[in-house]
């Protein structure tokens, strides 16, 4: 029978949607047998499925599976956990497919489904833009393989922590402070901190997701003063948060400094550049200047990479890039590990490189050149004026000459820093961000900034 999904949970990386409004469990439903059937034609069967802590995801687990069964999957149930832990479950088990029910780090009201095709099946890799459209497509005209599939269940919680702690290399324990944000890495943090070295306390690590505590987004400062004031309270040596599905990783430093994504990846980016001399290390292009400048110090080939955890997936594999990341972040380890976005992997590897350094985080983030920026500002804008919008900046840019980098929008380097704005791929606004070495230098950024957005009818909101 036809289903028609909405148009809004249609997403350029995962389907998305407001539960009971625009996501219902006959979405999952149709999703399972169109998924099913993709997966089919392209010459596997095995499919992983896991699910996050979200109260309502168990519902949209069982139809999902439902519609899988319905086309002769072979359905292989991990059951509650990280988002990681399904990528790692398709990788270890050596499945065709894995389907992931969550609602990453949007609100409790929220659900998904992110999904993926190993690199053996005709088409594989992430799922995503034109492979998500086609999945709305077969649903549609009710395009489905017709079989009796079966299911199991697997239990790689141990598996996972194990291979999680793999790769540790640390000497000194470390005193940490984990913000768990009742997301559903919870038990997988909770079984780590047990096995690995060092003073581990865990804020809410109870999966609940109601997220009573605060909202499990790490990108947004306010959702880390839990996590300050317990390194404060503790005198721990840092502090990690991870989002609702824990792909991404937020730190703060012994000082209750946040560090952010791009400082993470700089850090990282000096360990993974002594075993892979020369290698290419991607970022997006929110990320700083002071991270490509320092991927290029280290002897790399800094490579600015267009936003989205699905396209980032794909730039690695093209250059064969051992290390990638977000500002968001989704932080991508190739080196020993899978290429898939990890933060529960990439806080080991994290406490590891401190660890067996000697060297604080603190002392990490201060030996970074020191920039000041606006946060990422965020307006909305309708759906068809968004790509416009940032069409008509770039003609006028290039009219006069500017320095433009047109990987992802408009990135516009300046003697003062460099400004962005681009067009999100699953919101209807524009994303901004500026920085530079000084107030003044950031003030005539922003104004520049404000001023190509007059030009085209649009008012820059104000940082803050």
């Amino acid at each position: 029978m036809p289903h028609t999904f909405d148009p809004t949970i249609i997403r350029e990386y995962d389907i998305r949607g407001i539960v009971g409004n625009t996501l219902h469990e006959k979405d999952a439903l149709a999703l399972g047998k169109a998924f099913g059937s993709m997966v089919i034609r392209a010459g596997g069967s095995h499919i992983v499925v896991g699910y996050d802590g979200r109260t309502h995801s168990p519902a949209f687990e069982a139809a999902l599976i439902e519609g899988l069964l319905s086309t002769g999957a072979r359905v292989e149930r991990v059951g509650l956990g990280p988002t990681p832990m399904l990528y790692f479950a398709a990788a270890h088990l050596k499945a065709d497919a894995g389907i992931m029910v969550t609602g990453s780090h949007n609100p409790s009201d929220q659900n998904g489904f992110k999904m993926l095709m190993a690199k053996h099946l005709i088409g594989g890799g992430p799922i995503y833009g034109a492979a998500i459209k086609k999945l709305a497509e077969m649903a549609a005209t009710d395009d489905y393989v017709a079989g009796s599939g079966d299911v199991s269940s697997t239990d790689i919680r141990e598996i996972y922590v194990d291979r999680l702690l793999q790769d540790y290399q640390g000497k000194e324990p470390l005193n940490i402070v984990w913000d768990c944000g009742n997301g559903a890495g919870g038990e997988i943090v909770s079984m780590l901190t047990k096995k690995l070295p060092g003073t581990h306390t865990l804020l809410f690590a109870d999966i609940d997701g109601r997220f009573p505590n605060h909202h499990p987004d790490p990108t947004e400062a306010h959702n880390l003063i839990d996590l300050q004031k317990a390194v404060a309270e503790h005198k721990a040596d840092l502090g990690i948060a991870f989002d609702g599905d824990a792909d991404r990783i937020g730190a703060v430093d012994g000082m209750g400094r946040i560090v952010a994504g791009d400082q993470l990846l700089a850090i990282y980016a000096g360990e993974v550049l002594k075993t892979h001399p020369g290698a290419t290390i991607i970022a997006d292009v929110k990320a700083s200047q002071v991270l490509f400048d320092r991927i290029a110090a280290l002897g790399g080939k800094p490579v600015m990479g267009k936003t989205g955890h699905s396209l980032i997936k794909v730039k690695m594999a093209e250059t064969k890039s051992p290390l990638a990341g977000e500002m968001s972040g989704h932080i991508f380890f190739a080196d020993k590990y899978y290429g898939f976005d990890d933060a529960i992997y990439s806080a080991v590897r994290l406490v590891s490189l401190l660890s067996a350094s000697g060297k604080s985080l603190a002392a990490w983030r201060d030996d970074l050149p020191q920039t000041i920026n606006t946060p990422e500002l965020r307006f909305p804008v309708d759906e068809a004026r968004k790509f416009i919008v940032v069409d008509e900046v770039k003609a006028r840019l290039q009219k006069s000459g500017a320095a433009v980098d047109d990987t992802d929008g408009v990135r516009v380097k300046t003697g003062d820093g460099w400004w962005l704005l681009r067009a999100s791929n699953t919101q209807a606004v524009l994303v901004a961000r500026a920085e530079s070495q000084n107030a003044e230098g950031l003030a005539r950024l922003q104004k520049q900034l404000g001023d190509q957005l007059s030009a085209s009818g649009l008012d820059l909101p104000k940082a803050g």
